[in-house]
């Protein structure tokens, strides 16, 4: 039972958040093999000024082991 959970930085329409959430459940569902009614799909909008200690931070400088691609960029220093 997948649960994906998306971070962006704010901005999209709700179309766009409705197509790339249907746009995951395919990727999802294509591989690992379950069915649409199994995933979910959540997604959480930040303030751009917001991310570094709300997203950065805690869910992948802190948890890098969890992710499978880093992002370009970091905080500066």
């Amino acid at each position: 039972m997948p649960h994906v959970i998306l971070k962006m930085v704010e901005g999209r329409t709700e179309e766009q958040k409705r197509a790339l959430a249907d746009a995951l459940t395919r990727a999802v569902t294509a591989t690992l093999g379950c069915s649409e009614d199994l995933v979910s799909v959540a997604i959480e909008d930040f303030k751009d000024e917001e991310w570094m200690a709300r997203v950065f931070a805690p869910d992948i400088q802190q948890r890098s082991d969890t992710i499978y691609r880093m992002p370009g960029y970091g905080p500066e220093g």
